[in-house]
């Protein structure tokens, strides 16, 4: 079986792929109704928290979408953290929705500065929300979100926060961290494949969308949370995933959600240390450096498309690449979801092989 070590899609356990091929039942009745209900709870359970959670038929992109227009008005002021490329998206979707931005991006490998997110908050007192990304894969750094948490919501603002591939592998306390709005993708560590996002909004957030006069329609969360009332979507949903959401998460908490996090804690030690073993530099500050994949830099000659060609064509391992500036500068691990140590150390087995043949000069 191929080895898929990228951040996304990830691979999926037998059991989640037996249950996508059941046959197709009504979405508008008593068993789905069942289903969704009994998938929304464990999920709650996974988020840590007690808010509002709805699911969405789209890519975690279409859940960023979500938070922006339900939240926001055209003309409002929001803070967009970025330290990659899906901090950016971010905040070009709230742009593009009419919001004003003002950005504030740190250097990829690196994570945002709370006391900079501090300054920049005080110097514009008129911010009305704070977008950021937990851990940003395009650059495999995960941000301190206690850190900044404590300083957007004591600034009393709205922290939209993009969570899609944290969740289900790191942990995140929704409600501990006052997060307003979190944002997960199917397609991460939960094991599922793409096709749904998941959305979490607070008291505080449910009070935004009350005054948000950004367009929305599709994407309407008080239609989500309508429809949810009554064991239903208001739209036609991707039925075969939230068979596989059943079946994944009794899985996810079957292992324990800490059990999870240890796991992907200690894969993720594993993961860097095996790479620098080989001679390779992180991209990612070590301090801030994600247990859901690894950023490696392409130095010492190394070209990293001829690696990743080379890694699926001889070894069936299938690595990403770099993004937007990244791109042919970095190649990346995967780590998140269902993976163990062996699934990494096949991927060191074959570098070994690999990254002569690429150009690299230890």
């Amino acid at each position: 079986m191929q080895n898929l070590r990228i951040p996304g899609p990830t691979p999926c356990p037998p059991e989640v792929l037996a249950a996508m091929g059941r046959q197709m039942i009504n979405h508008r009745g008593s068993e789905f109704a069942e289903i969704i209900k009994d998938v929304t709870v464990k999920m709650k359970h996974v988020f840590q928290t007690k808010n509002e959670l709805m699911l969405l038929t789209g890519s975690g992109t279409a859940g960023l979408e979500a938070a922006v227009v339900n939240m926001l008005s055209p003309g409002d002021t929001v803070l967009g953290v970025a330290i990659g490329v899906f901090g950016e998206r971010f905040a070009k979707i709230a742009q593009t929705f009419g919001a004003n931005v003002i950005p504030l991006n740190f250097e990829h490998g690196k994570a945002a500065d709370p006391a900079l997110m501090k300054e920049a908050l005080d110097a514009n007192p008129q911010i009305k929300a704070v977008l950021v990304t937990h851990n940003e894969t395009s650059t495999g750094v995960t941000n301190d979100l206690a850190a900044i948490s404590k300083i957007v919501k004591g600034a009393g603002k709205l922290l939209l926060v993009d969570c899609i591939s944290s969740l289900g592998s790191l942990n995140v306390p929704v409600d501990e961290l006052g997060i307003d709005v979190a944002i997960s993708g199917s397609q991460k560590g939960w094991m599922v494949p793409p096709g749904m996002a998941m959305i979490s909004v607070s008291e505080t957030g449910w009070q935004a969308y009350a005054q948000a006069k950004m367009p929305r329609f599709y994407w309407d969360l008080g239609k989500a949370k309508a429809g949810l009332e009554k064991g239903q979507t208001p739209w036609t949903p991707n039925v075969s995933v939230v068979f596989a959401f059943q079946v994944a998460l009794e899985m996810m908490l079957k292992e324990g959600i800490n059990n999870i996090f240890t796991r992907h804690a200690r894969i993720g030690k594993f993961t860097r240390e095996g790479v620098k073993s080989l001679g390779l530099t992180l991209l990612a500050d070590e301090k801030f450096a994600s247990n859901t994949v690894t950023s490696v830099v392409a130095d010492r000659g190394l070209d990293a498309k001829k690696l990743n060609k080379i890694m699926k064509e001889e070894f069936d391992i299938v690595l990403a690449g770099g993004q937007g500036p990244l791109e042919g500068k970095i190649f990346r691990i995967g780590h998140l979801g269902m993976v163990n140590e062996k699934d990494i150390q096949a991927v060191f087995d074959g570098l070994k092989v690999a990254l002569p043949k690429a150009g690299f000069v230890k």
